[in-house]
């Protein structure tokens, strides 16, 4: 298989991952084994590593900046592991259509920036988009900051390739913004984790870059508290693009752990940005200026102080020791209740334990961090967690995907029916389990 695999792609891009970092991921938590690294340069060179895969009984994991947080694209049975990041093509913006070309290998940060330079914007946005590659968002249909305003990775997808796991390739790469010509593959493909197909490429749609920007941090004193503003400044503002919510302790840590600047002290921190093309006028303040504590960015630099408290929660409550992770939506009107439901639970469990919650307000998106646990133990704060999530009738994954994590969970958030579906969409495009075949799905068949 080596030999075959070194004259597809090459001798440098064929080797063993044992002890390399394809095999664990950003979490730690989650940590498998390969013999196998494969990195194809090409959709072709994708199509025919599959075939070699395939014929030596083997199956594949694919992999692109490995930033995921629920093992979806660790090895974990010693899979061969398909690495993406040679397809990393940025190509040239097409102003008049507001899109880009892409291979699934180019970073976010790389698109961003390719979107920049032309005076468009690529809205996807979180803080590991220097490495996380647009592939993998495709595959998680990544949300991040800006949901509020232009939707997760999938609203974003105006065409893609993959190839399936017989070597078939389905392309939508005109991109189209209309085409109604029977099942929309493109969007079966986002959100997917790797198990339908692999994403070599895809057309994305990009934004106008609005240059005049308003931030403003706002001292809560309790989630429906911070929800009133949310709502507030959403009903009076059609130009907001984040509402951003973090508690004291999450706060507290990042100012201790990289030396950030907080603005002033709260129970609850939430930050709130807008974006226009029209000169800024101050409307987030003066929609906020009864409020106390506010803290307005009247710089970029202090824009990007501001920011810094944000994006710098995940990398901060690392420091404190593998945390048990959980990306969940709960109804807005059920998020306090659901906080408080959740710290409670976990307590019940194990009264140690420490709970640190941010995430996103104005889309009921919370990251629940539990740190201090015994790994050993996790299904008790899963069910803590994720029990709390599913008697409010939310979603156990909200966008980092169901992984290995949560796919024992998965009837908390999709019917029997439902479950049943996916399977047979799973067997009819790859019958023989040859794609990440320990993911997103129970293992057992029960759920």
């Amino acid at each position: 298989m080596l030999s075959d695999l070194r004259a597809i792609v090459g001798d440098d891009h064929v080797f063993d991952g044992r002890g390399s970092s394809h095999v664990d991921d950003w979490t730690g938590r989650f940590r498998g084994h390969t013999d196998v690294v494969v990195r194809p340069g090409s959709t072709d060179e994708v199509r025919e590593v599959l075939r070699v895969v395939r014929a030596h009984g083997r199956v594949v994991v694919a992999q692109g900046g490995n930033t995921g947080l629920v093992g979806g694209g660790v090895p974990l049975s010693g899979e061969v592991v398909m690495s993406l990041t040679r397809l990393n093509h940025v190509g040239v913006p097409d102003v008049a259509a507001r899109q880009i070309e892409v291979g699934a290998g180019a970073t976010v940060e790389a698109v961003q920036q390719a979107a920049a330079a032309v005076g468009l914007r690529y809205p996807v946005d979180f803080g590991s988009r220097g490495s996380a590659t647009i592939g993998g968002t495709i595959a998680t249909n990544a949300g991040g900051v800006n949901v509020l305003r232009y939707g997760s990775t999938r609203a974003q997808v105006v065409g893609l390739e993959a190839v399936l796991a017989d070597g078939s390739i389905v392309s939508t790469m005109a991109g189209l913004m209309k085409d109604n010509t029977g099942y929309d593959l493109r969007g079966l493909m986002c959100g997917s984790e790797g198990t339908l197909g692999i994403i070599t490429k895809a057309v994305l749609r990009l934004v106008p870059a609005h240059e005049h920007r308003e931030t403003v941090m706002v001292g809560c004193a309790s989630v429906d508290d911070a929800l009133d503003v949310v709502t507030m400044v959403c009903g009076a503002s059609e130009s907001i693009d984040a509402a951003e919510l973090m508690t004291r302790r999450g706060v507290d840590l990042v100012a201790e752990v990289v030396g950030a600047h907080r603005p002033f002290e709260a129970e609850w921190y939430l930050l709130i940005e807008s974006s226009t093309s029209r000169e800024a006028d101050g409307t987030l303040a003066r929609l906020l200026e009864r409020r106390d504590p506010v803290a307005v960015a009247d710089s970029p630099g202090r824009r990007e102080a501001l920011w810094r408290l944000r994006d710098e929660h995940t990398s901060s409550i690392a420091t404190l020791g593998v945390p048990l992770k959980y990306d969940v939506t709960v109804p807005l009107r059920s998020m306090s209740d659901f906080v408080s439901d959740a710290r409670t639970a976990v307590s019940a469990f194990d009264p140690e334990a420490e709970v640190i919650v941010f995430g996103h307000a104005a889309d009921g998106n919370l990251h629940v961090n539990v740190i201090g646990a015994n790994l050993e133990d996790h299904r008790g704060f899963d069910a803590a967690v994720l029990g709390a999530v599913s008697r409010f009738g939310g979603s156990i994954s909200a966008e980092h995907g169901i992984g290995v994590a949560k796919r024992e969970w998965l009837h908390l958030s999709r019917s029997a029916d439902e479950i049943a579906v996916m399977r047979a969409i799973k067997r009819a495009l790859d019958p023989d389990g040859v794609l990440n075949p320990n993911v997103l799905l129970p293992a057992d068949g029960s759920n």
